[in-house]
């Protein structure tokens, strides 16, 4: 679906009528493409007293081979940077926070279009007084400040970081930074992502760093999952392609597209979850990623619903997940380190008009990520969703026309995402070097001011 408005807006008729009217101007966002450079210039790795990341982050990304400048050495004000990261770990009560204006401030106006910015903290949760676990609660407020204020495709991301285990070691943090830095992230923006003690291996080629895995993704004929497929193979995994036997041609023609298998079945069908880990089990021996990604709407206010509506989408959005993770499990089908990835929604956070049936199932999977995602930790499996926002897919084209753009425009991106850009962030999370990311929902949203 092409938005025309955002199109025009790069004319030089469009940019002039931006300017003068005060409308929304779309930026070009960066994207990946593989090949690329981790970043499109410079990185300045900035530290609060007494913090404990730069020195792991610096490693990460001079090892990347990205170009780090200090802020010490910063004194060219014509110096453009692709990214600003700084450790706030060392931030222990409200006076310290002076020392996010004193590195953000002067910087505000250096960052490249579709700039990234990082903030490391520590969760307040871990804090060794009420002080410091207010000092870093406020991190959140700064960053998605800043995500709505910089422009130009600018991100900005908090990044909670545990004192326990390896996760201040470099590969527990590494996964999370490529993926903020890059193009991979250009429609995730003001999110909160913890990083906990798990275990992450890191990849040998990180163009491929899914090499050898077994991927399964559910709804995978069409759209997002479509879109999930394509970009899972791209990264080297072994794609199983799941959808219902109506899409069976489209279910085909993907699988066939990405070289890997296809398997038509119902989710609802009572005997389901088996005959899945029948197949999984005879053809692959295991599953290392579960991407739970099929999902129905039935839209109706509540008063006007009946009961088939309810039942049907709960049942296809969230307890067919339970089901089948219920099975998997107790079959031992998904090996320590193995990771599990729920497609929720932002209606799941916020609600929505005349989508009570959805909203619940969507709020449910977040549900789902909150309870079993630490007893699925001890298992060494990890567990997280993302949420997306107004995505541009066949669904969203139904839109009547001026709810559509307002959904594209109510964001700090002023557009609508791409199915790519939730493939992109499920990615990241079905890594194996992204194994101490586990209990974390992410909105793929441009930073929605719904439920913001």
């Amino acid at each position: 679906m092409t938005d025309r408005y955002a199109s025009f807006v790069q004319t030089a008729a469009g940019r002039t009528l931006v300017k003068r009217l005060g409308l929304p101007d779309p930026p070009r966002l960066r994207r990946h493409t593989p090949g690329d450079p981790l970043v499109p210039g410079p990185v300045l790795l900035g530290s609060s007293t007494g913090g404990r990341l730069a020195e792991p982050v610096g490693k990460v990304l001079t090892a990347a081979g990205v170009e780090l400048v200090d802020p010490a050495a910063a004194t060219d004000a014509t110096t453009r940077f692709a990214a600003l990261v700084y450790d706030a770990s060392g931030i222990t009560d409200s006076t310290g926070l002076r020392q996010l204006y004193d590195f953000f401030h002067p910087q505000a106006r250096a960052l490249l279009p579709s700039g990234r910015v990082i903030v490391l903290g520590t969760p307040p949760a871990e804090c060794g007084s009420p002080r410091e676990a207010t000092a870093q609660r406020a991190l959140e407020g700064l960053t998605r400040s800043i995500g709505k204020e910089f422009g130009r495709g600018v991100t900005a991301q908090l990044v909670y970081v545990t004192k326990d285990g390896d996760a201040g070691t470099p590969v527990s943090l590494e996964s999370t930074l490529r993926f903020l830095l890059s193009g991979r992230s250009a429609y995730v923006s003001g999110q909160v992502i913890r990083v906990g003690a798990g275990t992450a291996t890191a990849p040998a080629d990180w163009d491929r760093p899914l090499d050898g895995q077994v991927v399964l993704v559910t709804g995978a004929a069409r759209g997002i999952g479509a879109a999930l497929a394509r970009v899972l193979a791209r990264d080297g995994a072994t794609v199983v392609a799941l959808d219902i036997p109506a899409a069976g041609d489209e279910l085909a023609a993907v699988a066939n597209e990405v070289g890997g298998s296809a398997v038509q079945l119902d989710l609802t069908a009572p005997d389901a979850p088996t005959r899945l880990a029948d197949h999984l089990a005879s053809r692959h021996g295991r599953v290392d990623v579960v991407v739970h990604n099929a999902g129905i709407t039935r839209d109706k206010t509540l008063g006007r619903m009946d009961a088939d509506r309810w039942d049907s989408v709960i049942d296809v959005n969230l307890s067919s997940q339970e089901r089948i993770n219920d099975v998997l499990l107790e079959r031992d089908l998904i090996p320590a380190g193995g990771r599990i990835v729920s497609v929720s929604s932002i209606a799941g956070i916020a609600g929505n008009r005349g989508q009570t049936n959805y909203a619940t199932s969507k709020a449910g999977v977040i549900g789902l990520v909150d309870s079993l995602s630490p007893v699925l930790r001890e298992r060494g499996i990890s567990l997280n969703a993302v949420a997306p926002g107004f995505i541009e897919t066949r669904l969203t084209a139904r839109i009547p026309l001026m709810i559509r753009e307002a959904g594209r425009r109510m964001n700090s991106m002023a557009q609508g995402g791409l199915p790519v850009d939730v493939a992109e962030t499920i990615g990241w999370l079905s890594w194996p070097a992204s194994g101490a990311v586990s209990g974390n929902v992410v909105r793929v949203c441009g930073q929605s001011l719904l439920g913001a």
